[in-house]
């Protein structure tokens, strides 16, 4: 129904998987023409325990004080020629969608399973961001190529965590040879990491939801998924790439496609300064606009507060949505002057846009054969699309979430949870619970006094009592109901009986 009501194309047609049927299961010899031949380089994918798209690979070494990381990302493009029926199939979804039982993918499985999927022993085309790195996080030179690969091992994050935090013999056994890398990756990982923090990046670390389903697809679990040392290292490999990648065309003055994120508002600023004087955190903005840098700065003075996920989630909505354009015109959220999307070709439309204009440019096409005038007349719209396939994406995939946890709710009615006001209204409070839930208590359930909603401090207060209830304040409450068709979770406080 999820589907249905956001319009997601989830059934292919005809055309489009015949001519996936056509495309072959191994690499051409023909292919590897022009290619860099990385096949000896050690490669690993780390992903996910039950991803099967897998569109990036890591290589790294260490010499003489420099990494050499190298970005290698599925070439989609070899596969998706501009303008075929695939293409346009890809484009019309503009990116996987991922709910919580399902995967809609942008393109059909055999591709995106299949020849495209980075997977372990496979010959397999890629496009490369080669990286040198000095020990402050800078890069100091970088190559983008055509290449062809081989991945040695597809790890996943739980055993790269283990091995790192040496909590797990039998991995530590089994990856012997790797382990070496790894330690390497996480060295490289934390100097960027806080590379990006001296900018201003602004990091929100809050947990996101896994939903355990059983086999007939019920919600039997729901649990907080945190990021750990694993993911970390992806996101910081692959927020480099991205970044070294954009530069390149950006300051070439090539067609490209950009991921942007303008400054937020200055009235939702106020009111979150106002908000956080309130709380009793003071924070001077130096400018007539913010900086991610004092973001940041909001973002560690609440640190270790009651309230810390709240106000972090309050910040964050003050924040603009991303979205794709053809200026370049930086990332507010990154501190990034330059940023796109290059990493994930197999399940977002911009990455395979992006990665076409590469190679036309890696070839001598964009000049020779008049392609930039091509790509000028046709990136606005393809900019406009991918970002409006992205919004809806996110928003059936937090439909389905909202679904699946007050179906988990339903089988605990009656049941009591401590829980933390993550919400004030006017109609009630929300309150989230340690497994990421979030329910309201309506203001009609709060009968022990008349309470009046205090806007710029967030409060709802008892007009007799004087009683407070605030953001980040803990409660014990009761699940009074829970309405999967209207995806919503009730609770009342406990002591109320």
């Amino acid at each position: 129904a999820i589907v249905k009501s956001f319009n997601i194309p989830s059934v292919f047609p005809d055309k489009v998987l015949r001519q996936a049927d056509r495309v072959p299961d191994h690499v051409q010899e023909a292919d590897l023409d022009g290619r860099l031949d990385l096949r000896n380089l050690v490669t690993v994918t780390i992903d996910g325990e039950d991803a099967k798209d897998l569109d990036d690979a890591i290589s790294l070494t260490k010499e003489d004080g420099i990494y050499h990381l190298g970005v290698h990302i599925a070439d989609v493009s070899n596969y998706v020629q501009g303008g075929s029926a695939l293409d346009r199939e890809a484009l019309k979804r503009g990116t996987s969608v991922y709910l919580a039982d399902r995967v809609i993918p942008m393109l059909p499985e055999r591709l995106s399973n299949g020849i495209c999927s980075l997977n372990q022993g496979q010959d397999r085309l890629t496009l490369s961001c080669l990286m040198d790195v000095n020990e402050k996080g800078k890069v100091i030179s970088h190559k983008i190529a055509e290449t062809v690969i081989r991945v040695d091992e597809r790890m996943c994050y739980t055993d790269v965590k283990n091995i790192l935090e040496d909590t797990d013999e039998v991995a530590k056994k089994r990856y012997e040879a790797l382990i070496p890398m790894f330690f390497l990756m996480k060295e490289l990982s934390g100097i960027l990491r806080s590379r990006r923090h001296t900018r201003g990046s602004i990091d929100f670390d809050f947990p996101e939801s896994k939903i355990i389903l059983n086999a007939a697809g019920r919600a039997i679990d729901v649990q907080p998924y945190e990021a750990n040392v694993a993911t970390r290292i992806i996101e910081d490999f692959m927020l480099l790439a991205n970044e070294t990648v954009a530069q390149e065309y950006c300051t070439g003055d090539y067609p490209f496609v950009y991921r942007t994120h303008e400054n937020p508002d200055p009235e939702k600023i106020e009111s979150l300064l106002m908000l956080l004087h309130n709380e009793g955190v003071n924070i001077q903005k130096s400018g007539q606009e913010i900086t991610p840098g004092e973001i940041q700065e909001i973002l560690e003075s609440i640190e270790g507060m009651p309230n810390e996920a709240q106000i972090s989630r309050l910040t964050l909505r003050t924040m603009k949505q991303a979205k794709y354009t053809t200026e370049c015109s930086g990332h507010f959220g990154l501190a990034a002057k330059y940023y796109c999307h290059f990493t994930s070709p197999i399940r977002r439309y911009p990455d395979l846009q992006i990665h076409r204009i590469i190679h036309d440019r890696l070839r001598g096409r964009l000049v020779r054969e008049g392609r930039t005038e091509h790509y000028k007349e046709i990136l606005d719209e393809v900019a406009r699309q991918s970002s409006v396939c992205e919004r809806r994406a996110d928003e059936a995939e937090r439909e389905s979430d909202k679904l699946k946890k007050a179906e988990y709710m339903s089988y605990h009615l009656g049941e009591e949870y401590e829980g933390i006001i993550s919400g004030v209204t006017g109609w009630g409070l929300y309150v989230e619970l340690p497994n990421t839930v979030e329910g309201l208590i309506h203001i009609n359930t709060l009968r022990d006094d008349y309470y009046v909603f205090d806007q710029d401090a967030y409060e709802l207060r008892g007009d007799m009592t004087g009683k407070i209830f605030r953001l980040g304040q803990k409660v014990r409450v009761r699940v009074a109901d829970a309405d999967k068709m209207l995806k919503t979770v009730d609770f009342v406080l406990a002591e109320e009986d």
